[in-house]
């Protein structure tokens, strides 16, 4: 796991100052790889790329990068792991490459050599982001992995192409010219995230996951498709599995096994995240299996009522036999962190859940370099609750008349979500959802629309972004696309495959990967190996949801090795509670990034935004999730600056 960056002109350029400016781009993200950094030049191209190095297999100077190959004609700089290495070593042994090492990315440079780049790229298994450049034919290749675990922006200014594992690696490139997308923020005030392949600034895009960028003197860039989201998910609903519940079982437990498997190799210590829930414990329970001493597994936990999920995550490591390590967090320790999301995150980037990630992230890396994650689960096999209440919504707009469901918009938001809490208050904890009153006037704002528009509306935090802003125009999302109703018709499935384009992407990998690699760890997801995804969406709905609940066959592989009793709980969110933190500790921090003028000053209008804050701070409202977006975004601004 590491950082990449760098540039190309295809102009000849001063060796001594390209290699300067991309030493100044991998010094940007030193931390992503502290164990060592390298950086090539070709002046006669004007190319120059630069690494950071967090040394994970083959820890010797044989793994270090930028490499070159064998017959010195490709130059790779890569960021990641890629598990099959082995595999594919083996398959390239008729060509008698003499290796100087065991590292993977030695691996990938020769068959890019032997295979060209799409054949290469295809038989990879893992998470990367790859620069190739061809000393020969100065030509470049910039490649994502398949689910986008791994980041990768870029962006062409003039004769200028700059790349890179974050923004801060471009920024620090002296001819960048530099530009905010408002676009983007009306985007992000919706979303809390910007979504692909937008960046916070214009002419910076994320390359898309699946992708292979290609580029050469006199030629634009081309994108070409190695790998994609729609096609797997058009020939798996078109070949759907037509085995027993057993037979599922079964081969979902195979192919989970080596993924987890294949994402235990490691020079460096190495262990999970263990939440307790259905993900994390099924990753936990399958790396466990497989070992004869305990695996190390790691979780938080919050003294605040409904934010805990530490004893579920114990308890399911007593079962497992790890061992497990928690940490319990104070509000002070949690607080502490905000003043660095802004660096961290690299852009507004508002899923509070951001803060708890890092602080596992952090205790994680004292004891060991690689932890593996349970991401994916709740969008391969249908683990969100707006999952269930969007079918079941789905059902109610197609029966209930106009004039009902205006009446149940009504009903609903005359109560005030400060209320709902208090209602649901009453049910036990196990059936008491997170945060139901922003639930219900989200509910009491789906009835206004289609599926798709509630679902949109699950996922809003502001309903209106373009009037927070003096200038910018919200770009479309998939749900106002009709092809994605033409290749999904099925309403869960077409809101789990959103997800997985955006959400899963640009919120849930996001988050995952600037928390770990803040502090120098990797992180890997078993789950998204790439064909599980494609198993997973060949099963039938009902093969994921049953009998009113997510998860339905990921439960069943789990229950092989916990009890169901330890796991059969209401989802949680990985929050932290930032409704009272906001009238309470953060309510001066927060107050001075939302002044009229502060808020002014970034291209924002203060009345809704100043109406939200004041209702929030009556008491009478919980409006932490739009508050937050607009904290981070401000508090962005001020770090960007």
């Amino acid at each position: 796991m590491c950082g990449i960056t760098g540039f190309v002109t295809f102009r000849p350029g001063d060796a001594a100052r390209l290699e300067t400016q991309a030493r100044a781009m991998s010094d940007a993200i030193a931390y992503r790889g502290p164990d060592s950094d390298g950086v090539w030049v070709d002046d006669e191209a004007g190319f120059a790329t630069g690494h950071r190095r967090l040394a994970v297999v083959d820890l010797s100077e044989a793994g270090a990068q930028p490499m070159i190959s064998a017959d010195e004609r490709y130059v790779l700089c890569y960021n990641g792991e890629v598990y099959n290495a082995e595999d594919l070593r083996a398959e390239l042994s008729p060509h008698g490459i003499n290796y100087r090492g065991h590292s993977d990315t030695e691996v990938i440079l020769e068959a890019w050599g032997r295979w060209g780049p799409r054949q290469t790229v295809e038989k990879l298994i893992g998470m990367f982001t790859l620069c190739v450049w061809d000393r020969r034919d100065k030509r470049m290749w910039l490649v994502r992995d398949r689910l986008g675990i791994k980041p990768l922006y870029w962006g062409q200014f003039g004769d200028l192409l700059l790349f890179g594992s974050e923004l801060k690696a471009l920024r620090a490139h002296p001819d960048w010219p530099v530009e905010i997308d408002y676009d983007a923020i009306a985007a992000y005030l919706r979303l809390a995230y910007i979504p692909a392949p937008r960046s916070i600034y214009r002419g910076i895009q994320k390359l898309l996951p699946g992708t292979i960028l290609e580029i050469a003197p006199g030629e634009a860039p081309r994108v070409e498709t190695y790998w994609s989201l729609d096609e797997v998910v058009r020939t798996g609903t078109a070949d759907r599995f037509s085995g027993s519940d057993e037979e599922a079982e079964e081969a979902l437990e195979a192919l989970l096994g080596d993924a987890v498997k294949r994402r235990m190799i490691a020079d460096v210590p190495l262990g999970a995240f263990l939440s307790g829930g259905i993900d994390s414990s099924c990753v936990a329970a399958l790396m466990q299996a497989g070992e004869s001493r305990p695996v190390r597994t790691f979780s938080i936990g919050f003294a605040e009522d409904g934010y805990d999920e530490a004893p579920h995550a114990k308890a399911v490591a007593n079962h497992l036999g790890t061992d497990h390590t928690e940490l319990y967090v104070d509000p002070a320790t949690a607080q502490d962190v905000i003043p660095r999301l802004p660096f961290i995150y690299d852009e507004p980037f508002a899923d509070v859940s951001q803060i708890p990630t890092f602080l596992v992230s952090e205790m994680t890396r004292r004891d060991v370099t690689v932890a593996l994650s349970g991401d994916g689960g709740d969008e391969l096999f249908g683990g969100y609750n707006r999952y269930l209440q969007g079918a079941r919504l789905d059902k109610w707009l197609t029966r209930l008349p106009g004039p009902v469901r205006a009446t149940m918009r009504c009903a609903l938001t005359s109560v005030s979500p400060a209320r709902w809490d208090q209602v649901f208050a009453a049910l036990p904890a196990r059936m008491r959802p997170q945060n139901p009153g922003n639930k219900m006037h989200k509910l009491a704002g789906a009835l206004k629309a289609d599926a798709d528009q509630a679902y949109l509306q699950f996922l809003t935090q502001w309903s209106a972004p373009e009037t927070l802003l003096q200038n910018g125009k919200e770009p479309p999302f998939l749900t106002d696309d009709p092809a994605v109703k033409t290749l999904v018709p099925d309403t869960i499935e077409r809101m789990q495959f959103i997800d997985a384009k955006t959400y899963m992407v640009d919120d849930i990998l996001t988050k995952v990967d600037r928390a770990s690699m803040a502090v120098a760890l990797e992180a890997r997801v078993p789950i998204l190996d790439h064909r599980v995804v494609e198993f997973a969406w060949r099963l039938p709905p009902a093969m994921k949801i049953r009998d009113g609940k997510g998860k339905w066959l990921l439960r069943k592989v789990l229950s092989r090795h916990v009890p169901d009793r330890l796991i059969d709980r209401p989802k949680m969110g990985f929050g932290v509670p930032i409704e009272h933190w906001l009238r309470g500790p953060l309510r001066d921090w927060a107050e001075s990034l939302l002044t009229p003028t502060a808020l002014t000053d970034n291209g924002l209008n203060p009345k809704p935004i100043r109406a939200k804050w004041e209702a929030h701070q009556s008491g009478w409202e919980n409006q932490q999730y739009p508050l937050w977006v607009v904290l981070m975004l401000q508090s962005w601004f001020a770090e960007a600056r």
